[in-house]
Formats: structure tokens, sequence, C-alpha cells
């Protein structure tokens, strides 16, 4: 193991002695680290089947080149064509699972590694591109130490996952890959079970996971779950997403040419707002009815995507309804206090306007009542071992990058190592 940080070590042995315990022995479990939606690079390549709408899109060459995200190559419409329809998926009621456009091949680099997720987009290691680079530097600094007792696992985030008896090919073939990746973490690290941080959709997957393996895979190999700002029952502004688009983050970016390629992920499907969560409240009024998390079906075909009722129906909602716990500790970690779109108000001008947007509590990204779901359900469970910790006035992103939110990210990882230090002591 390497030496950690040797103003970090001082300091932590100043103001707390106790939890530098785990750092001194070299006694860590291991971190695989699961990025949200949008936080894993994808690459593509263009084949001979490849048929661009607009001619600028023709490749020059078929090799292979970052798709996810390159912020130069977004800079005009032709350019944003191009990327909308290569990440666009297409659903086939045949074969009832998701594929890429034709002769748009993808993969995702770095897996098993942090190196995927540290910058969205690598060439520009700035603000806006920087992702978890800040949690990987904390988690360095207290002795982690990458493809050691630090691993990342990064994946194709348009896809999801389907309900039992449906198939995912993309989804199924990331879990096993992810759980291959737990248990080599583990027995790499003289068997310690790793410990799970995950942020955003990626605490979706990562509960998928252990939902999928038997109780004595878990107890052996999981020694703890934290996800960061998970989105348990969805998300209001997904249905922003759905009726006008989005801009990925990008302003120079037209968010209505985005519409079409965002509707397509199947992820998208999974973070419209859960009934069990939302009920039957209106999410979003027009001057032709109003919409809530009852009547998902109606809107997606109110939005012009009807070709996405059958998946979300036999796909998407059975998975929305369960919300099985895990049966390892679990900590929670959740910002609150940011205003959060509640309801969106579209006027005369239908979904191509901006609507105006009613405002309430969350992390303003993920509503309050999508974040704590699993406080509600779990906490009056014996079996389960949970805790909850709200951060006020800390943002969706700012969970995984601002310091204050990342001194008790690190606090909670330094606790879950110390307790199983003294636990076998």
């Amino acid at each position: 193991m390497k030496v950690p940080c040797l103003y970090f070590l001082l300091l932590c042995l100043l103001l707390s002695p106790d939890r530098c315990l785990p750092v001194l022995a070299g006694d860590l479990h291991p971190i695989i680290l699961v990025p949200g939606l949008g936080g894993s690079q994808i690459e593509a390549s263009l084949t001979a089947a490849y048929e661009p709408t607009v001619a600028a899109c023709r490749p020059r060459d078929h090799g292979w080149f970052r798709l996810w995200i390159d912020r130069s190559a977004l800079l005009d419409t032709q350019s944003q064509i191009c990327f909308a329809e290569r990440m666009r998926l297409f659903y086939d009621p045949e074969a009832d699972d998701y594929s890429n456009a034709p002769g748009v091949r993808t993969r995702i680099p770095f897996f098993g590694s942090t190196m995927g997720f540290r910058y969205t987009d690598p060439d520009h290691k700035d603000d806006w591109s920087s992702y978890m680079a800040p949690l990987v530097e904390r988690l360095e600094a207290i002795g982690y130490v990458e493809g050691e007792t630090l691993f990342g696992a990064p994946y194709d985030f348009r896809h999801g996952l389907a309900s039992s008896g449906h198939p995912s090919r993309v989804g199924s073939r990331f879990l096993r890959d992810f759980a291959e990746l737990v248990e080599n973490a583990s027995t790499s690290n003289g068997g310690k079970p790793v410990i799970i941080l995950t942020h955003s959709f990626g605490g979706l997957l990562a509960l998928q996971l252990l939902d999928r393996h038997p109780a004595a895979w878990r107890k052996r190999f999981v020694k703890h779950f934290v996800p960061l700002a998970a989105p348990w029952g969805g998300s209001v502004l997904e249905m922003f997403v759905f009726a006008t688009g989005t801009n990925h983050g990008l302003p120079f970016v037209d968010n209505l040419l985005m519409r079409p390629e965002s509707q397509s992920w199947e992820s998208n499907l999974w973070l419209l707002p859960s009934p069990r969560a939302f009920g039957e409240a209106p999410i979003v009024v027009t001057n032709h009815g109003n919409y809530s998390a009852t009547r998902m079906t109606a809107f997606l075909e109110g939005v012009g995507f009807s070709e996405g009722v059958g998946p979300y129906q036999s796909r998407i909602l059975p998975l929305l309804q369960e919300l099985n716990p895990p049966l390892v500790p679990v900590t929670c970690i959740a910002g609150t206090g940011v205003a959060t779109a509640e309801v969106f108000v579209y006027g005369d001008g239908g979904f191509d306007e901006f609507p105006e947007i009613v405002y309430g509590d969350g992390d303003g990204t993920v509503n309050l009542v999508s974040l704590l779901a699993i406080e509600s359900e779990w906490s009056s469970l014996p079996e389960q071992d949970l805790k909850f910790i709200k951060l006020p006035n800390i943002s969706h992103r700012d969970i995984v990058s601002h310091d204050s939110a990342l001194s008790v990210v690190i606090g909670e990882i330094l606790e879950i190592n110390d307790g199983a230090l003294r636990a076998n002591s």
C-alpha cells in the first residue's frame, strides 16, 4: 500500500486519531466506485452499415473515437445532429431489447478503473468536466490506491435493466462484469469484502446487483453499500427531458435536437417518477390535461413517444414497484434544501417551449420524496442496517465534489474501515 498524503495523515491524527486506524494499519476494505447517468465515457466506431441523415456525419475513417462526451464536436447544429443519431437507442419489440443505431458500435473504456469517470471530457479538465476526480483524490489521500484497493465500474448509461423474464443484453453483461469485479477486488485484498460507493443512477444498478445475488454472496463479498444522491423513486426532471429534451448541461446545444435521442435511452424511462413515490399528484400541467406518475403511459403518448409505452409497462414499471432491502449495511447520503423542479406548467406553445416551473425540496436534480424513499421503506426493518445522512444545501453534483460533502463521505468510509478493524481485533 502506498503511503498516504503526509499532510492529511497528520491532520487526521490531530483531529480524530481513532478514525485514522484503518489508514495506519493498512487494513482498508477495497472500494468500487459506480458513477451516475452521464458519468462514464463512451467510445464509438462507425461501420459501413451506418447511414447518416446529413452528409457531414459521414465518417472519414472507421476508427474508435470518444462519443460521450467531446464538447469540441458539438459546437454547431450539424455536429449535434451527428451526435444525437449516434447516441440513440432503438427498441426492437420482437427481440424485446435495446440496441444501437445500425452501423454504430460502442464500448466503455477503463472498466475496473476510475479513469473513465474522473472527468467526463478528459480533453477539458475544468469545473464542468470534473466529475468524480475530487472524490477519487480524497480517497487516494487516505490511502486508497488505484488498481489495488480502488476500482471503478463505468457502464453504458443509456441502457438500464429489465424486470424478470425480459432480456437486457447490455445491462445484464454489466451486472456480470460488476459482480466479477467485486469478487476479484475482494480476493486480491485477502478476502476483505468490498465497499460499493455509488453516485445517482449507479445506486439503482448496485441495488439490482445485490438483489440478484444470494444472501451468502452478499455476506461474503460486500462489506457496505454507500449510495450518494440515489434517485430511488425517479425524478420529476425526467418529465422535462422527455417533453422538451435536454442540452446535456451545455448551453450551446439545442435541447429539441437532443429530444429524440434522450427519449430513446432505456435508463431515462427507469428514472421517470415512480408511481410508488409520487402517487397521483400532477407533475406536468398542460392546456389539454395533466399528467402524474400514475399516468405515465398517457404522458409518453402525449409527448410523441408512444414507442416507449410498451417497454415502460413491461420492462421498467415492475422495477419501479420494488425497492428490496439488500440486507447488507447501507449508509445513504443525500443533499437537501436545494430548489428542485416539482411541477412543469406548459402553455400555448406546448412541449417545444420551456415551461413555468414550480419548485420543491431536493438536491436540485432529484426530489426529496425520491431521495428519502428507502428511509421510509427500510427503516422499520430490523434485519436491514440503515444509516441516513442528509446534507443541507448540497446539490446532486456537489455531493461528489464539494469539500463539505466529501468530508462527510470520507468520514463514513473511514468509519466503516475503523469498525471492521475493531471487529477483527
